[in-house]
């Protein structure tokens, strides 16, 4: 908690300098605090039935939400669309957690058939990334089971986020080799990787304080090109970077970490642990290359799973095979 309160006493710094707008900072923290405090409370209370419920309500906002389908407008994970596919890793997520957390084999089996569900799910409205997503966390939960100690999972994990954006960053920079960068630079969209350029050229004039949360928008050349500019450059990693300075980079870093460390060291069993870390390392790639962290279903529905994940059941739990 003390770190989350960092995170939002940083962007009132910064915006106090800058003349900028913490509002979406802090309501991302408080969304965050709260799923987290809410899921070790029901996840302790219900650790089955909780996390179940969780993935029904996750894959039906991503469906019925006509603000978080992916359109014409929003085809690579950019926008509304990042959120969709957020909504659905974390839902996955949830569903392999409540079959792990399950006592009989009939159920483990409806739950893991729920995460399969979710999955498809994400191929029939149209979100590929969300399809994807869901079934890497559902392959990384079926793997859990067979691994003994987490430590070795949990540090891939990380290690697996730090590549996702350290790539990222480097396309920004340009600083990949030719052929390499124009593979990866194909994969999106010329006004996007101009957002994660015109980004890293902002962080480059404030590297202590950033421009202040909320100017990206106004500072931004490419920005207000878009059909429907929301002054966003879709990446977290250098929204931080360019609103935040370097303090806000390394606390958006140090909250994963935090978020990795808490299942490392959770009473839950390992696949249960190492599933949610999925899913949560799944959250951080999709946040590295869109904007699903400025929806605040998406940043209660991280806190609620890690709180699922690290809560003591009441009634304890079974040990998976």
């Amino acid at each position: 908690m003390i770190l989350l309160g960092s995170c939002a006493a940083w962007s009132l710094i910064t915006a106090a300098a800058h003349d900028g707008r913490p509002e979406g900072v802090l309501l991302a923290v408080l969304a965050v605090v709260a799923g987290y405090a809410a899921g070790r409370i029901s996840g302790a209370l219900l650790p089955v039935a909780a996390p179940c419920a969780g993935a029904a309500a996750g894959l039906a906002l991503a469906v019925l939400l006509p603000d978080l389908s992916p359109g014409p407008l929003y085809a690579a994970p950019l926008g509304h669309a990042g959120a969709t596919a957020a909504l659905l890793a974390l839902a996955t997520g949830a569903a392999c957690c409540a079959a792990w957390a399950a006592r009989g084999p009939a159920s483990r089996l409806g739950l893991r058939l729920l995460a399969v569900g979710i999955v498809l799910t994400g191929a029939a409205v149209g979100s590929a990334v969300g399809c994807a997503a869901s079934a890497a966390v559902l392959l990384c939960s079926l793997a859990a089971g067979s691994m003994p100690r987490r430590g070795v999972g949990i540090a891939g994990l990380a290690l697996a986020a730090a590549l996702v954006a350290g790539t990222i960053w480097a396309i920004a920079a340009d600083a990949l080799p030719g052929g390499l960068a124009e593979a990866l630079k194909s994969r999106f969209t010329p006004h996007r990787v101009q957002l994660w350029q015109d980004a890293l050229r902002l962080a480059r004039r404030d590297t202590g304080l950033g421009v202040g949360p909320g100017r990206f928008g106004e500072l931004s050349d490419t920005a207000p090109q878009a059909v429907l500019p929301d002054g966003r450059p879709h990446s977290a990693l250098l929204q931080q970077a360019a609103e935040q300075g370097l303090v806000g980079v390394l606390l958006l870093a140090a909250g994963f970490g935090w978020a990795l460390y808490v299942l490392w060291r959770t009473p839950r069993s390992t696949p249960v642990a190492l599933t949610a870390g999925a899913a949560l390392t799944a959250l951080a790639a999709i946040a590295s290359v869109g904007n699903a962290l400025s929806f605040t279903t998406v940043t209660a529905g991280a806190g609620l799973l890690a709180g699922w994940a690290t809560a003591r059941p009441w009634a304890g739990e079974y040990p998976a095979p």
